[in-house]
């Protein structure tokens, strides 16, 4: 019989579970419950590695080791299939990213007099943790912290919070402030010097009536598939680099040798630019910016790429549109995509490549697909938020 005082997995939010079914924070699998439920350490209970461990909400499972840390990142896929009654054809191998490579981070900031504090909310509250360290950053972004609140103290109003969104892009750090004030000119000279001294690739600000930007020596881009594409302040970016390329390489291994291919919920071309090497592609997307950008870089690349501005949800590609594509790639937000999914249900794409940052969504997404004749061939379990129980994925359906 199994021990009931023993931790044996952990549940989506990232507590230890018991044989029989209770919950305790912080526990890893095969650690002890004692009889005052304190948690006794097991052989997969990890030293954490970060000193803000576990007040800090940016990690949630930094007590747990690799193995253990991968086998959840599976789990959380698979029990999110078994909860909708499905099983995929095969499981692959998780692919987990390292220790401090998450190239884009949303940070809050609060002036506490003449002290700026920088960080993550703790877990369950609006208290900020101020970061002395973090093993989940980048090191280029993290190294931006310390200066930054000098800045932060001329520009931010008194115990008023503001965020810090960065992103690495092709020419260093994009970094934009929300919530500042900017009056004076001593303050509006101190942004440009900033940006300058700090070797920024963008600053730009939001006092509430829109971003202004206020350093951006030249254009700003991000990369895919070796094409610069145009990258609006902190629009979106897979969290790493080594996360991107398991998902483009998930999707592009299944996709077939030849014929043109939609990309769905395309954003910038993550998928789009990588596939349209030696091929047609289809790109459409509900944000026109990012639209504009990705038929911009395309255009120069002189890629065969046609980018669509289309919401997807309200107009999603109907069978008759769908059926024209060898392949489909799908990338929805977190929502997912249940009206293109049910399209698709109708269709007669051969493959479909879903890539997924919620397994919620994609279970439910994936009961339509198979409704409709599809098979879950694979799933490919991503953990690019490394420490944390957000997970991703690309299933593989076919006909």
């Amino acid at each position: 019989m199994t021990d009931p005082d023993i931790i044996l997995r952990i549940a989506a939010k990232g507590d230890g579970v018991t044989a029989d079914g209770r919950h305790f924070p912080l526990a890893a699998p095969g650690d002890r419950i004692a009889a005052d439920g304190a948690v006794l350490p097991g052989p997969h209970h990890a030293a954490p590695p970060c000193i803000h461990f576990p007040a800090c909400g940016g990690c949630a499972l930094q007590h747990v080791d690799d193995p253990s840390y991968a086998d959840f990142v599976s789990a959380r896929v698979t029990g999110a299939l078994a909860g909708q009654g499905i099983a995929a054809g095969a499981v692959l191998g998780p692919h987990i990213s390292p220790p401090r490579a998450r190239r884009r981070a949303a940070l809050r900031a609060v002036r506490q007099g003449k002290r700026v504090v920088i960080g993550f909310a703790e877990s369950g509250s609006h208290a900020l943790v101020d970061l002395s360290m973090c093993e989940i950053l980048d090191p280029r972004l993290f190294g931006r912290l310390a200066p930054l609140r000098g800045l932060l103290g001329a520009i931010l109003p008194d115990k008023r919070a503001a965020h810090v969104k960065m992103s690495l892009s092709d020419q260093g750090i994009d970094l934009l402030l929300e919530g500042v004030r900017v009056e004076g000119l001593a303050a509006d000279e101190a942004l440009g010097a900033f940006g300058q001294d700090h070797g920024l690739a963008r600053l730009t600000i939001d006092e509430g009536d829109g971003p202004q930007t206020r350093w951006e020596p030249e254009p700003v881009t991000v990369s895919f598939g070796g094409v610069a594409v145009g990258f609006p302040p902190f629009a979106f970016l897979q969290a790493t680099p080594d996360g991107e390329a398991a998902l483009v390489d998930a999707v592009a291994a299944a996709l077939p040798p030849s014929g043109p291919i939609a990309d769905l919920f395309c954003g910038l071309g993550t998928f789009a630019l990588a596939l349209a090497t030696a091929r047609p592609v289809y790109a459409a997307e509900g944000a026109r910016d990012l639209v504009l950008s990705l038929k911009a870089g395309a255009n120069r690349a002189q890629r065969r790429l046609a980018a669509d501005h289309r919401d997807l949800f309200r107009r999603p590609l109907v069978p008759q549109e769908l059926d024209r594509f060898a392949a489909i790639v799908l990338d929805p937000p977190r929502a997912g995509a249940r009206e293109q999914a049910m399209q698709l249900a109708a269709s007669r794409v051969p493959v479909v490549a879903y890539v997924s940052c919620n397994p919620a969504s994609f279970a439910r997404d994936a009961v339509h697909l198979i409704a409709g004749g599809y098979h879950l061939e694979s799933v490919k379990p991503v953990g690019q938020f490394r420490w944390s129980t957000h997970v991703e994925l690309v299933g593989i359906f076919r006909r």
